[in-house]
């Protein structure tokens, strides 16, 4: 078989694929839909949170706190799945990958003790009002 006819044939694989792929999700959005209630009221505009009505408004106020230790998480987890990825392949790196993690591993506990430092970890707002205190005199 020439590489002509075997990439004319993986494209129409992948077309039919595609068309499969389509025609599934036509196929259950409109069962769906013939199948589904029709019925509008109160009840049915409301969430349901497992079997309890809810109570007050779903517009709370947060604490920016919240938002800073995910998005830290976030990136200490990519960074850590970086460092998997490193593992995988530290044969195949050598001394010159190992200096490189190493190198990697000393900027990440580089920005831990700076964020630290400033206090982006702590929850307490009074202990970083103490230090702050302790760092102007």
């Amino acid at each position: 078989m020439s590489d002509s006819v075997g990439l004319i044939a993986h494209n129409w694989g992948f077309a039919i694929f595609l068309l499969g792929v389509v025609g599934l999700c036509a196929f259950m959005l409109g069962l769906s839909s013939l199948l589904g209630s029709k019925a509008w009221g109160r009840a049915k505009n409301e969430p349901f949170e497992s079997g309890m009505l809810p109570v007050g408004s779903a517009r709370l106020r947060l604490s920016a706190k919240f938002y800073l230790v995910a998005m830290l998480f976030v990136i200490f987890d990519i960074e850590a799945l970086f460092l998997y990825a490193w593992s995988v392949s530290v044969r195949e790196s050598g001394w010159t990958g190992f200096v490189e993690a190493l190198v990697f591993i000393a900027i990440l506990l580089a920005g831990l003790v700076y964020l630290w430092r400033v206090g982006a970890l702590d929850w307490a707002p009074e202990g970083r009002r103490k230090r702050q205190a302790k760092l102007k005199q």
